[in-house]
C-alpha cells in the first residue's frame, strides 16, 4: 500500500476528511502529518512524506491484543498508549489488516460523536 492507496481508503469513509493541522511546527515529521477527521476528532494520521506507520485508536483491551500478535504495532508516540497505537506499514500487519483497523478506529471515533454531530455528517 502507498500514501495515495491509504489516503483515498481512510476518505472512503462516511464523512471523513482530511486536514494538516501542523504546518507550523519545528519538527519536520510532524509538519508532514496528515490527520483523517469524523466530525471534529481524528480517527487516524499518518506522515505522508515518509509514510512510515499511522496512528489507530483501539479499544483498551483490542490495544493491549494486537501488540501482542503483531511486531509492526506498538503503542502511539505523543497519544494515550491506552487506545491507541502506532501501525507501521511494511511490516509483519497485512494491509488488508490495517484497513480493517483503520475501519474499526473511525468507528471508535464516530461513537463518541453526539447524536447531532453524527447526523449531520452521514
Amino acid at each position: 500500500m502507498n500514501i495515495e492507496e491509504f489516503r483515498d481508503y481512510c476518505l472512503s469513509l462516511p464523512g471523513a476528511t482530511e486536514k494538516m493541522p501542523f504546518p507550523m511546527v519545528k519538527d519536520p515529521y510532524s509538519r508532514d502529518v496528515l490527520c483523517f477527521y469524523i466530525g471534529r476528532k481524528w480517527f487516524c494520521y499518518v506522515n505522508i512524506v515518509v509514510f512510515d506507520r499511522c496512528c489507530l485508536k483501539s479499544t483498551p483491551e483490542d490495544a493491549e491484543e494486537l501488540r501482542e500478535r503483531y511486531k509492526g504495532i506498538r503503542p502511539a508516540w505523543h497519544m494515550n498508549k491506552r487506545f491507541w497505537n502506532d501501525v507501521y506499514f511494511n511490516s509483519d500487519v497485512p494491509d488488508k489488516e490495517i484497513k480493517e483497523l483503520v475501519k474499526n478506529s473511525y468507528r471508535l471515533v464516530l461513537e463518541t460523536l453526539s447524536d447531532k454531530e453524527r447526523q449531520a455528517l452521514l
